[in-house]
């Protein structure tokens, strides 16, 4: 991991622990901000990802793959700006459905580094496991309970978690593969 993805990784630490606070803080005002943040992170991720395919990618093997990635985050990016007037039980749900996703890729990734004959592949695929029953469960109690609540604090759990990890990740060292 370079200096700048240390940075980059401390700093969306740093930025996730707020917006828990903020969410646990400021629970009627915090919803739109929210929603503002994370849709013009994934509205300027999308973006410049399709600089990057018109520029560079579309001469490269898997270049549609980013084209397609793009795309998607896109579309997603759209889709929760689209939800900033909802101030209800779906913005919370539907937050929570993408960290179950995020959990689900850390299982993906786990099962991948088995395959590659790493030995750490255990810690992530329990990790991936815990996010994807926490998210499940908290968006089942949501539904069942139609309490807003609970979900509020199981995601800012969710998100605080996502922080103290990113925040971790910028100070783990790294082992350096030199090719001979």
């Amino acid at each position: 991991m370079s200096r700048f993805q240390r940075v980059r990784s401390f700093i969306l630490g740093i930025l996730y622990l707020v917006i828990s606070l903020l969410l646990l803080l400021l629970p009627k005002d915090s919803y739109g901000v929210i929603t503002l943040i994370i849709s013009f992170m994934l509205l300027f991720y999308s973006i410049s990802q399709l600089i990057y395919y018109v520029r560079m990618a579309r001469h490269m093997v898997g270049g549609k793959i980013i084209l397609c990635e793009a795309i998607i985050i896109l579309d997603l990016g759209l889709f929760i700006y689209s939800l900033y007037d909802d101030k209800s039980l779906t913005i919370l749900i539907f937050l929570l459905i993408i960290y179950a996703f995020s959990g689900f890729v850390d299982i993906l990734r786990a099962f991948e580094e088995k395959k590659n004959g790493s030995h750490h592949w255990i810690r992530k695929l329990v990790i991936g496991l815990a996010m994807v029953i926490f998210a499940l469960a908290l968006v089942i109690i949501g539904l069942i309970m139609k309490n807003t609540i609970i979900l509020k604090y199981g995601f800012c759990l969710s998100v605080a978690y996502a922080g103290i990890r990113k925040i971790i990740t910028a100070f783990k060292k790294t082992a350096i593969v030199y090719i001979q």
